[in-house]
């Protein structure tokens, strides 16, 4: 397993994309799944990656902390349907749960409410809104998927619930929020898929990267601003890599929405919270954790 999320098509580049049929998408959501496009953004680490995020009714935007990547507050942005840049006040990360919490500088309205209970049974229909692949604009697109089990992650130390789907979601989707079909309940957030090729092929493709033999046939700019000189063998680690990043089998895992209701209550004097019988962080959700 990897984590998936910055995607590497946007990191040798400072261009950011731009929407070109978000306007034909969200006629076509229908009025139940129009106010999911609306709280989906496209997350932007420049020079480095992006994925997706996705705005809470709190006024919390909600990514991985992979997407977050190396950026902070001041060169973070997310991009809205509408094409539209969110800078942010503030950035807290939690690598071990791979999540992460945006303050917008400006106040975002139409979030999604975070499911009362995260453990839909297997078989349930669930979706995604999200930037696979950046595919060609900042307009999100629907996958679609079911759930196949559960699974805690241990790998950061930490025992993480994270939710199975069977379903293509793609390099891209990762920070996005798992949703119930019909349900604008986020369940989850999309982080994980698994590789069918064994470890020996990355250390291969990380062994390429490194090489200076052959010929140069190209050069790129570096997150830095530096020029790197692309040798025959880098070009050939880069072609491979991304092959190696994009091919999937059709299982991917959400971290549990529970987990993120645990990472805004350790927080919550750092964002802003909404009160009431519908608050993320209430009585009745927190004691279902």
């Amino acid at each position: 397993m990897i984590a998936l999320g910055v995607c590497p098509l946007f990191a040798q580049t400072s261009q950011i994309p731009t929407s070109v049929d978000s306007a034909l998408i969200l006629d076509a959501a229908g009025p139940e799944q129009r106010k999911s496009l609306g709280a989906i953004y496209l997350v932007v680490c420049p020079g480095v990656g992006a994925g997706t995020g996705f705005l809470l009714e709190s006024g919390v935007i909600v990514t991985n902390a992979h997407v977050v990547g190396t950026c902070n507050q001041e060169t973070l942005l997310a991009i809205t349907a509408q094409n539209q840049a969110i800078h942010f006040d503030k950035v807290i990360s939690d690598t071990s749960r791979d999540l992460a919490l945006l303050t917008p500088k400006a106040p975002q309205q139409g979030g999604l409410k975070l499911a009362v209970r995260d453990n839909p049974v297997p078989g349930t229909t669930v979706s995604t809104w999200g930037y696979p692949l950046l595919y060609n604009g900042a307009s999100p697109l629907l996958s679609v998927g079911y759930v196949s089990g559960y699974r805690v992650d241990s790998s950061s130390g930490k025992s993480v619930k994270h939710i199975v789907v069977n379903g293509a979601f793609n390099h891209g989707n990762s920070g996005g929020p798992l949703l119930v079909s019909h349900s604008n309940e986020v369940v989850g957030i999309v982080v994980l898929t698994y590789h069918f090729y064994p470890p020996e092929v990355k250390q291969i493709i990380d062994a390429l990267a490194n090489q200076e033999y052959g010929l140069i046939v190209g050069t790129r700019r570096k997150p830095d601003g530096t020029i790197e000189q692309l040798s025959e063998a880098k070009v050939t680690a880069m072609v491979l890599g991304e092959f190696y990043q994009k091919t999937q089998v059709m299982i991917r895992e959400a971290i549990a929405a529970s987990e993120l209701k645990a990472f805004m209550k350790e927080h919550s004097a750092e964002i802003p919270m909404q009160t009431g019988k519908n608050s993320v962080l209430s009585n009745q959700q927190a004691s279902n954790r």
